[in-house]
């Protein structure tokens, strides 16, 4: 397979109540070279259990805790991040937001988007962060 897989899943297992059957993937590494990871958010990534509900601070700092998680996986680190794709429900949680995550990415300086939108995936979760990043030689 050229592209690695990184913790497969189905959809049935993480929102059950949503009666969805996708097969998908925390990331991807593609070709060796490239991570593309998946939205992530406050959730622990084994018992699918979402943490840090009403925390938009808390909710980010287990969020870039599973992106640094997933890029150690793929053989990249957070100083490897390109680009970053941030999405809130609400304008007012930019700045716990954006100064927990500035934490993480102190001096990487990725290009990123920030978006507002009406909801995720679940109604407890407040912030979702999509990364791209590379593998160093």
């Amino acid at each position: 397979m050229i592209h690695k897989r990184l913790r497969p899943f189905n959809t049935k297992e993480t929102y059950p109540e949503q009666k969805l059957d996708n097969d998908l993937s925390q990331g991807v590494v593609a070709r060796g070279t490239m991570v593309f990871l998946r939205g992530q958010v406050s959730q622990d990534l084994e018992s699918r259990e979402s943490l840090h509900v009403g925390d938009a601070g808390k909710q980010t700092a287990k969020t870039m805790e599973n992106i640094d998680m997933l890029l150690r996986e793929a053989g990249s680190e957070m100083a490897h991040v390109c680009r970053i794709v941030v999405y809130l429900t609400d304008i007012r949680y930019r700045e716990a937001v954006y100064t927990e995550m500035g934490k993480w990415l102190k001096g990487v300086h990725p290009c990123s988007t920030g978006i507002v939108v009406p909801a995720l995936a679940r109604p407890e979760w407040v912030v979702e962060i999509e990364v791209t990043a590379v593998i160093p030689d």
